[in-house]
């Protein structure tokens, strides 16, 4: 997951369920011929696919395509390299505790989001 110093220039995710192609574009500062094209080449990228083919992309989503847009545009790793580096990170035993850590965070604070949101 990206650090916050890396993500200054990108747009706060809105506490949204699902974004449509062109909010992530907007959200990520990558065109959508490029998340097209991202779908194809990292399997872990697979929006939902409802109503004329139309993409639907979750919070997760967002979160991979900031991710691959880092490391393709700030940290220079060519698309096999980044795909490889994906790969590794989703492997068993890397830094399960950390993720799952993670996770329970963000439901933690969707949840308070949801509280503030009924004020």
């Amino acid at each position: 997951m990206l650090e916050a110093s890396q993500n200054d220039e990108l747009p706060v995710i809105p506490g949204k369920r699902y974004f449509t192609i062109g909010e992530v574009s907007e959200l990520c500062a990558v065109k959508p011929h490029v998340l097209r094209y991202w779908e194809q080449e990292f399997p872990q990228l697979s929006p939902v696919k409802r109503r004329g083919n139309r993409r639907y992309y979750q919070r997760e989503d967002v979160v991979l395509v900031r991710q691959i847009r880092h490391l393709l545009y700030e940290d220079g790793y060519t698309i096999g390299g980044a795909r490889q580096k994906l790969s590794s990170e989703n492997e068993p035993g890397f830094n399960d505790s950390h993720k799952l850590m993670l996770k329970e965070m963000i439901d933690e604070l969707e949840q308070v989001l949801d509280v503030l949101k009924s004020i």
